[in-house]
């Protein structure tokens, strides 16, 4: 009976204190996010990695913008936002809409993120497209921006706005959220020309039409 007493005793011990560990790992992990203690200049990729969700990482956004002096911003509504999380007017008074991913380091944003923030351009009546990420972009992705003109700021380029940021130098923070788009031109001046080309025909697609319509 005392073997037993025992035994239960050091079961309750060890749950109280793995309880206790993860109450205070929680607390750690989001400390810096309460409305208390949310110095934003403390703030680097180390805590946006630590963040619960993307939430956190679109609050950031929206407070950063209005920290950097742009105008116009505002975050948008998360359940109906078609496709953007923050929208600010830069320098030269021109509407940006910004999608935010806050993405484990080794997985890389896809193309719907392009996809969904260019789309959503004319709801917003805005004229530019931003897509900031916490990872790297997939080659696909970074294809249809450049064909879009839209901007993407991966991880080394957050880090870059931040450590600006950071220092004072709100000037360079902007020049970089600001900076023109990678773009891809070869496919509008050819939608210019007058022969169009088909672009990854599903060759197999069209073999198997053909043969159900006998040609």
């Amino acid at each position: 009976m005392i073997y037993v007493l025992t035994v239960l005793m050091v079961v309750v011990f060890v749950v109280l204190g793995l309880l206790v560990v993860s109450f205070q790992r929680k607390q750690k992990r989001t400390a810096v996010f309460t409305k208390e203690n949310y110095d934003l200049k403390a703030i680097t990729i180390t805590e946006i990695d630590k963040m619960e969700d993307g939430s956190g990482f679109e609050m950031y956004l929206y407070r950063l913008f209005m920290e950097l002096g742009y105008s116009g911003v505002y975050k948008t509504v998360g359940s109906r936002d078609f496709g953007a999380d923050v929208v600010f007017t830069d320098r030269d008074g021109v509407r940006n809409v910004v999608q935010a991913k806050r993405y484990h380091v080794d997985n890389p944003v896809g193309i719907s993120a392009v996809q969904e923030v260019f789309a959503c351009m004319r709801y917003y009546k805005a004229k530019k497209a931003i897509v900031i990420a916490t990872a790297k972009f997939t080659e696909p992705c970074e294809t249809l921006a450049g064909i879009n003109h839209v901007k993407l700021l991966d991880r080394t380029d957050l880090m870059k706005v931040i450590e600006a940021f950071r220092s004072g130098d709100t000037g360079a923070a902007r020049d970089i959220i600001e900076g023109e788009p990678r773009m891809i031109l070869e496919s509008w001046s050819e939608a210019n020309s007058g022969v169009l080309h088909e672009v990854r025909k599903d060759y197999r697609a069209e073999k198997y039409v053909k043969k159900v319509m006998g040609k």
